[in-house]
């Protein structure tokens, strides 16, 4: 008959373990092909980010990468889908933009998940200004040029989104708001399309973000009026800020990050976080992300869940003020 203390041995052992499986689980991550949900449609500065991202997540964490465009409801469609339907195992990442994390749940009379407490952040990519820009069509040089149609009582300018509630919607109503002026709105389902019916001259006016609209201003399909930031942007120099252009008081940027369900393991989500923060830092990946009009930003899980939060109070106050409604 065994003692106690073989007994005591051999149960203390099994419970080590056991203690010991969900370590080693998370240490093999990932072992398995990771999905990488984009909420908006492909072509748009959130898939150009994901699609960078691609290629240094693949090499650092030796899986696939599989890129999922689930484009929808401003974001909340796939962003949903990560908060609610997908594991808390490390296997799907979101990449989070401020319109779905941010200001929706001001927007949406109702929406399926609460991005503060359905998401887990990983970490913050991007920090960008808007800029305002026209089609040739209409002749329009500068923002005073804008201003004065729009306040005609026959105006007809309408400017185009990436959605209800992405950064281009809300740059353009916090425009109308302190111009008051009242251009319509024409959501799209994303950057992509919203640009190229600017680009065909179905709309006339567009806040996007700097990094997809370059080539186009470059080329003289589209005109550059201002950006939204504090100052000038070193990709388009000449271009003057909103402060400058004569709108006092004028600020606005977006941001993204990448996120992933909550109850995800926090040795998972340090993982990711690490990954990423070593992918920031080299110089080639630099470049090319700095060329979407974004400066690397990285830093850890508990900084991006703070900015969530306080952009959730200060985007929130903003449709608030400006009367956002839906279309």
């Amino acid at each position: 008959m065994k003692s106690l203390a073989t007994l005591g041995l051999g149960l203390g052992l099994g419970l080590g373990t056991l203690a010991a499986l969900p370590v080693l689980a998370q240490d093999a991550y990932p072992g398995k092909p990771i999905r990488f949900i984009v909420p908006y449609p492909p072509g748009g500065p959130t898939d150009l980010m994901a699609r960078l991202l691609q290629v240094g997540l693949q090499t650092r964490l030796g899986v696939p990468i599989v890129i999922e465009n689930k484009a929808g409801a401003g974001g909340n469609l796939g962003s949903g889908e990560v908060a609610k339907q997908a594991p808390a195992d490390g296997y799907t990442l979101l990449l989070a933009a401020s319109g779905p994390m941010a200001v929706n749940p001001s927007l949406y009379r109702s929406m399926t998940f609460n991005p503060l407490t359905d998401l887990a952040p990983v970490i913050q990519i991007s920090s960008f200004p808007l800029i305002l820009e026209v089609t040739p069509k209409l002749g329009i040089k500068s923002v005073k040029e804008l201003v004065a149609p729009a306040k005609a009582p026959n105006a007809n300018l309408s400017f185009a989104s990436a959605g209800n509630g992405t950064p281009q919607h809300l740059a353009a109503e916090l425009f109308n708001s302190q111009m008051n002026i009242k251009m319509a709105h024409i959501p799209y389902r994303g950057a992509g399309p919203a640009l190229n019916d600017m680009l065909g001259g179905q709309v006339n006016v567009m806040f996007d973000i700097l990094g997809s609209s370059l080539q186009y201003v470059q080329a003289g399909k589209l005109v550059p009026l201002a950006v939204t930031s504090t100052q000038r942007s070193p990709m388009l120099p000449d271009v003057p800020t909103m402060l400058e252009a004569g709108i006092p008081g004028y600020e606005f940027t977006g941001w993204h990050g990448i996120a992933v369900r909550a109850g995800t393991p926090p040795a998972i989500v340090d993982k990711l976080n690490s990954t990423l923060n070593a992918i920031f830092q080299e110089p080639a990946f630099r470049k090319k992300w700095e060329a979407l009009g974004t400066p690397v930003v990285g830093g850890t899980p508990a900084q991006f869940g703070e900015l969530i939060k306080k952009e959730s109070v200060r985007l929130g106050k903003l449709v608030k003020d400006s009367g956002v409604t839906l279309d």
